[in-house]
């Protein structure tokens, strides 16, 4: 007969069972996060198999209401990977031509390709023919919509891009297209609830591993920094060092003026700046590690001390650089309030997005309507339809069928259920990854290959965990939490918007979404290599883990205030972009480039008929620059035609 444990001795599986990983949350992932080796002589069979998987991941499914792992899900990269490996077409066989011509194909769904058929179509013609290509099982790219029902509540958050973010700083294309959305930006200054969370504040978790004990002190950045440190298990002297940081006005470059100052920050990292510039001990830089981690998807070791002073306190009022109150560095540029949600974040973008291409996709007139519409998805793909939205279809191939400076058109292959299919456009738009844009289109020349190669696109997570309620956060008074050594290195209620007929949850007996914030880098690596690891780990990482991780954090942080892992949580999903932020340039890590020669800028430049369009042809990651960019490519596309 087995040996019980002793009453002092935990087992793995006696962990996981408290933390409640044998309960069944709503649908696990069908993938599991477990990558899939394609290549060689499996690949022809891998195809179907592949494709398949990616048609079973949506099924009959509701795509935004599926949980578990999303984002980057098996199935929308496996092909890509391995024409990315140079196996693909040892036994790809020959495309089947569907005989479907269009005026022009696009290649990604996301806001940048949705807008990139938009503006085509409204400068050409309404009955222009458009197809516009996704390797996922829903459209949005980053800007997807996470749905949770907790009981008979409806929840929703965003899979990926938040928020419109300084809209008054957008440019004219950027504002016009929000408006004949019909996106009004000044509503969400009733829709966003700026007092719900008013009289709850910022905690830091200080976990055992890193801190040598778990702790959660509620008060950061209210309470005067040395009250607060003086409860952490940080050493005396680390807490006297981090309390100096905030407080002493001191310039640490006197000898410089403003522009060298500035100068001088772009060539260290804040961590440098922070032990070689204030001359502050080594050891205060875990509790500062991960400040930059929202932003940058890296750590304070490969970001500059300029980019993080630009960058100024983050966005959800949770954390500040300290040490640049002295420096007289100019003014930084003002942010617009951080309130510019729809309840599912950009997503609804996507959406209103879609409906004005294919209207009988989502139901509704109005920026409210849409945040509960239900979208259709069986009208995305219809041939009497001008406009088409294929999902679960991967590119692999766009091609002139001639010269590229001749008149021919361009020949685009993908991947869908199984088969190898092609199609014809007079124009094409790659509004995809600058990274995979070299393979798709493997003749274009060395030079714009090696630029779309540059920029590494960052990788991170945004975890949303669904919650019966959320009485804890009330019960510390807090509605968010920074936790510098941990799995997810921050943690909050979702943001309150009141939007239409929705309504975000107000009291803590409701059920309530938590987004968890992880970037999986490596300290001590340059940055861009910190990405392709962080991007190897994360393709490696299933979904269990991701769960048991969420699972014990939530526990170690909130357990004292009642929170119970195994009870209070009804859903996770796991939106995973190993592919994620646009590389946005920073002078610690990339050389000085006149405005023509940046990567960006040579790597979108027009090919023939195809034309470039996403985030990264801007080396910015924000909506704004998808739109903008979609409509240069249109233009390019268009002044070709009209010549």
């Amino acid at each position: 007969m087995p040996q019980r444990p002793r009453n002092d001795e935990v087992t793995p599986e006696l962990r996981d069972r408290k933390l409640g990983m044998h309960r069944r949350i709503t649908r696990r992932d069908f993938l599991n996060g477990v990558s899939i080796a394609v290549g060689g002589s499996a690949l022809a069979s891998s195809i179907g198999q592949l494709s398949t998987l990616a048609a079973n991941h949506s099924g009959a499914a509701y795509p935004p209401a599926l949980t578990g792992m999303r984002g980057s899900y098996d199935a929308t990269y496996s092909i890509a990977h391995s024409l990315r490996d140079g196996t693909f077409w040892d036994s790809a066989g020959k495309a089947e031509d569907t005989g479907e011509t269009y005026d022009l194909i696009v290649v990604g769904a996301g806001i940048s390709g949705l807008s990139a058929a938009y503006f085509f179509r409204k400068a050409s013609t309404p009955k222009a023919r458009i197809l516009v290509l996704d390797n996922h099982d829903d459209f949005g790219g980053h800007a997807k919509r996470n749905e949770f029902r907790v009981g008979k509540r409806l929840l929703l958050s965003n899979g990926g891009t938040q928020s419109i973010e300084s809209p008054s700083a957008y440019s004219a294309i950027a504002k016009g297209l929000l408006s004949e959305l019909g996106i009004e930006t000044r509503r969400f200054y009733r829709a966003y609830d700026q007092q719900l969370y008013s009289q709850l504040g910022t905690a830091c978790f200080f976990d055992k591993e890193t801190f040598g004990e778990d702790r959660l002190l509620p008060g950061m950045g209210s309470m005067p920094w040395a009250d607060f440190l003086h409860k952490s298990p940080l050493a005396a002297k680390v807490r006297q060092e981090i309390a100096r940081l905030y407080t002493e006005k001191v310039d640490y470059l006197p000898e410089l003026s403003r522009q060298q100052k500035r100068a001088r920050l772009g060539t260290i990292s804040y961590a440098d700046f922070l032990t070689k510039v204030c001359k502050a001990d080594p050891a205060v830089l875990p509790f500062f590690q991960t400040y930059s981690h929202d932003l940058f998807a890296v750590g304070i070791d490969a970001i500059s001390a300029l980019m993080c002073y630009q960058s100024g306190d983050d966005d959800y009022g949770a954390s500040s650089y300290p040490g640049f109150q002295g420096m007289d560095l100019g003014e930084r540029e003002k942010k617009e309030p951080y309130i510019f949600h729809f309840p599912d974040g950009n997503a609804s973008i996507a959406r209103l997005l879609v409906r004005s291409l294919i209207p009988q996709a989502i139901p509704g007139h109005t920026m409210e309507d849409v945040v509960l519409a239900r979208a259709d998805y069986s009208p995305l793909d219809q041939s009497q339809s001008s406009v088409r939205i294929r999902l679960n279809s991967t590119v692999v191939k766009a091609q002139h069928t001639g010269e590229p400076g001749s008149a021919k058109p361009v020949e685009v292959t993908y991947v869908r259920d199984g088969k190898l299919q092609s199609a014809t456009a007079t124009s094409c738009i790659l509004a995809c990854y600058n990274g995979m844009v070299p393979y798709l289109c493997p003749e274009l020349p060395e030079k714009q290959q090696e630029a779309l190669h540059y920029g590494i696109k960052e990788p991170l997570v945004y975890t949303h965990a669904a919650i019966r309620n959320w009485t804890a956060f009330h019960k510390m008074g807090i509605r968010q939490i920074v936790s510098p050594g941990s799995y997810h290195c921050f943690t909050m209620l979702d943001f309150p918007v009141n939007l239409g007929e929705y309504r975000s949850p107000s009291r803590p007996e409701e059920p309530m979404v938590l987004f968890m914030l992880r970037a999986p880098c490596k300290p001590g690596l340059p940055r861009r290599d910190q990405y392709r690891m962080g991007r190897f780990e994360l393709l490696g990482t299933p979904f269990s883990t991701f769960e048991r991780n969420i699972r014990d954090q939530l526990q170690r942080m909130l357990g004292a205030a009642g929170f119970d892992s195994a009870k209070d949580i009804a859903a996770i999903t796991v939106n995973r972009w190993a592919h994620g932020y646009a590389y946005d340039y920073d002078p610690l890590s990339d050389p000085e480039y006149a405005p023509d020669e940046r990567p960006c800028v040579v790597g979108r430049k027009q090919f023939g008929r195809i034309s470039i369009a996403n985030s990264d042809a801007g080396a910015r990651a924000f909506t704004d620059e998808a739109i903008d960019q979609a409509y240069r490519a249109v233009r390019e596309q268009l002044k070709r035609e009209y010549k």
